[in-house]
Parts: structure tokens; C-alpha cells; sequence
């Protein structure tokens, strides 16, 4: 068994979005999806990209993906690296794809000076929960997930300053 895992790149997008369906499958909301192929292509691979991605292979065949991004904390002054998702194929689970994954993540957060890696994880994944844990990652307690979106988030926009 082979495993590589490398920066995701223009080609990948078909194989991206076939594992953001099977994450949103799996966390519940397999209609939940909006992404196309040419969104994945504009935001991972156009001027400016603010997103970025690794991919797994085992023996070539992509199995798994971590899709991050760069933010901010004021508190630390450093950038910090946000883990928006990170799934393993089914087939391949318990092979060590996923710590290898949070491994290159880890890397690359300490490459770029990022004081931390966040993530959040859905309150009934336990098993996340479980990996999370033996990584050495801790619940944060205090904050809450909030979000604006959707006709709010419309709203906001068009208030007249």
C-alpha cells in the first residue's frame, strides 16, 4: 500500500466534487450540495485562490481530501489555518489517511506561521470526534457557530449605508 498525499490540482475538480457528495452523503445532506466543477475550478485554481486542497491517493486512487483555508487571530497575531473538510473514502478508512492527511496539514500550517489549525465538527460524529481527540485536538467551549446567509445574508448586503 501506497499512500500519497499531494496539493490538489487543475484536473482534480471532478474527483473534489465527487468526495464533497460523498461528505455531504454521509454527514446527511446528500441534496445539500451547490458545488460544480467549475466552482471548485474558479476558487482552488483561479487568480487569487483563498482556498486550497490536499488529496490522498492509495495506490494512485484518490480516496480522501482536506479542503482549507487561511484566517486570522487577532489574539495570537498569526495567521491560522481553517480545516473546512476533511473526509476519507469509506474503502480506506482505518489505513492512516486521515492522520496523514491532518499530518500535511499540520506541515503546511507550521510552513505558512500559523499559530493554530480550527475546525468544527457535527455535534453527532463521534467518531470524528474520537480520531480528533487522539490527534491531540481539543473542544473549544465558550463560542458558537453563527452564520449569515442565504436572504439575511442578501439583506445585509443591500442595506443603504
Amino acid at each position: 500500500m501506497t499512500l500519497a498525499i499531494r496539493y490538489a490540482v487543475p484536473g482534480d475538480e471532478a474527483t473534489i466534487l465527487r468526495l464533497i457528495r460523498d461528505l455531504a452523503t454521509y454527514e446527511r445532506e446528500p441534496d445539500a450540495v451547490q458545488a460544480t466543477e467549475e466552482s471548485i475550478r474558479d476558487e482552488l485554481f483561479g487568480e487569487g485562490p483563498q482556498v486550497y486542497a490536499f488529496l490522498a491517493e492509495l495506490d494512485g486512487r484518490p480516496v480522501g481530501f482536506a479542503l482549507w483555508f487561511l484566517t486570522f487571530s487577532t489574539w495570537t497575531g498569526k495567521p491560522s489555518l481553517y480545516l473546512e473538510d476533511l473526509f476519507v473514502d469509506e474503502s480506506a478508512r482505518e489505513q492512516g489517511v486521515a492522520r496523514t492527511l491532518f499530518r500535511r496539514l499540520a506541515q503546511e500550517a507550521k510552513a505558512r506561521g500559523c499559530a493554530r489549525i480550527d475546525w468544527a465538527v457535527l455535534d453527532w460524529n463521534t467518531e470524528a470526534m474520537a480520531f480528533y481527540e487522539r490527534l491531540g485536538g481539543r473542544r473549544q467551549t465558550g463560542w458558537q457557530p453563527w452564520r449569515l446567509h442565504g436572504d439575511a445574508l442578501d439583506a445585509m448586503a443591500a442595506e443603504p449605508s
